[in-house]
């Protein structure tokens, strides 16, 4: 492809970034298609000669376009976000054309020394410890992952990257509570340990882990030979918001020299607000903490901040200098192919530096109060109805509902609520996902979309109660 024709298409393609994105209401939220739909309109086989960019766009426009679930729509109150912004989309661009490889400072000077200055800018905003040194990885799985590392290392001391799950006298253990992520025990899986070693601790009637339950698990393993190599703590869990009690899980984990990692990928975006701050009591002694600015931080995914208090217990598990990676400088800053799972690593502190700057700090509080306080009107206005049921408090900007038509049972009630979820993302005109609260079905409702307003929740709820009449 000529300059001049990359030039048309590239200025083409960008209006029509700005023109989706102006326009993304227009889509119903979640794809309508249907499984096989793109299978069966695509060849089987890649063509011989090229094909046009016009011809190959709009496929993309008729083919492709409607198997996708348009996380960027206003309605899109399912999960957690994964958020873009016009600063971030501009400086994705920018990535894309520079196309980086940026696992060492010398394949990128910049690269490394941005995410340095980037991963500083929101340990402050967050008001993390200062002793906290970042890195930022692709996903909070990811995150999740080198914290447990980190902690079967420290549990080894240092033999488990030579050494693996051998290092260690008796089987290494995750610690976690029973409202975590799925990727804590996935990250044990890969790490080696299996879900076997996933300690699953009660939760409170707060939703909170029980630090006396944890302690509890910690001395049984400890009294039949094995060796707790992680804790990890929910801030804002991915069910219902849980938000464990940090202090009391730190001073365990303290007591007991286990590695202490705080899970805040969706709510430590909400830190940087003062007043959220005491729901994080006791988070100056984790050990690692990790949150998403691609979640509630309007910054293309993927971007996962995480923190560490000893990156030496992450670098010593994953680090390797083949004499092809050696460099030939010696620059006293970090090497962050030491810090990640995977050598290769995208410029991704660009896009945030672009949202931080095109933002500013006062912006970014502005939109995270905004979406809490439109949470608590909601809860207000669930409260009210006769036939729904407010299931949890809102958690930040997530709160649970359910569908409670008088004269049904339980098993009843949970059919009731599975048929409307499935309903209400039928339709497109919202999207919505469920969880269990107390082994019922409930629906999450989640207010974080960069372009949501007021008025696509009320629609939203408006839209609720409609299709929950003809269920």
């Amino acid at each position: 492809m000529e300059a001049a024709e990359f030039r048309r298409h590239a200025g083409r393609f960008a209006g029509w970034v700005a023109d989706y994105l102006e326009t993304v209401e227009q889509y119903p939220v979640r794809s309508q298609a249907r499984p096989g739909d793109l299978l069966t309109a695509l060849p089987p086989a890649c063509p011989e000669a090229p094909e046009s960019i016009d011809a190959i766009f709009h496929d993309f426009q008729e083919l492709v376009l409607p198997g996708i679930t348009h996380w960027q729509h206003p309605s899109f109150f399912a999960y957690f976000n994964a958020n873009a912004s016009p600063p971030s989309v501009l400086a994705e661009f920018l990535t894309a054309g520079l196309a980086a490889q940026c696992m060492l400072w010398e394949t990128s000077p910049a690269a490394t020394e941005l995410e340095m200055r980037m991963t500083e800018w929101l340990r402050r905003l967050l008001g993390l410890p200062k002793a906290f040194v970042g890195s930022i990885q692709d996903s909070g799985s990811t995150s999740n992952l080198c914290a447990i590392l980190a902690g079967c290392n420290h549990a080894t001391q240092g033999r488990f990257g030579e050494e693996g799950v051998a290092a260690a006298p008796g089987p290494l253990t995750v610690y976690t509570s029973a409202e975590a992520h799925s990727s804590v025990e996935k990250g044990a899986r890969i790490a080696g340990l299996g879900s076997a070693s996933v300690r699953k601790i009660p939760i409170r009637d707060d939703l909170g882990m029980d630090p006396e339950a944890l302690a509890a698990a910690i001395a049984a393993d400890l009294a039949t030979g094995r060796v707790p190599g992680c804790i990890v703590a929910c801030f804002g869990g991915t069910g219902l918001g849980s938000i464990d009690p940090l202090r009391a899980i730190g001073e365990v984990a303290r007591r007991e020299d286990v590695h202490f990692h705080v899970d805040g990928a969706w709510a430590g975006s909400a830190l940087m607000l003062p007043e959220v701050e005491p729901l994080a009591d006791g988070i100056e002694l984790a050990d690692s903490f990790v949150f998403n600015p691609h979640k509630w931080l309007f910054t293309n995914f993927d971007c996962s901040a995480f923190f560490m208090r000893e990156p030496s217990r992450l670098a010593q598990a994953l680090a390797l200098t083949p004499t092809y990676l050696e460099s030939t400088l010696a620059t006293g800053l970090p090497e962050y192919r030491d810090w990640s799972v995977a050598l290769g690593r995208r410029f991704r502190a660009l896009k945030l530096w672009f949202v931080l700057r095109g933002y500013g700090a006062e912006g970014l509080r502005t939109k995270l109060r905004q979406h809490i306080e439109w949470t608590n009107r909601l809860a207000g206005i669930i409260r009210a109805s006769r036939d729904f049921e407010l299931t949890t408090e809102p958690r930040l900007a997530l709160l649970s509902f359910r569908y409670r038509p008088a004269g049904l049972d339980i098993r009843e009630i949970d059919a009731v609520n599975e048929a409307l979820l499935r309903r209400i993302n039928d339709s497109g005109r919202l999207y919505l996902t469920k969880t269990l609260y107390r082994n019922q079905v409930v629906i999450r409702f989640v207010i974080g979309q960069t372009y949501t307003t007021w008025r696509h929740v009320e629609e939203g709820w408006a839209a609720v109660e409609a299709i929950a009449a003809s269920v």
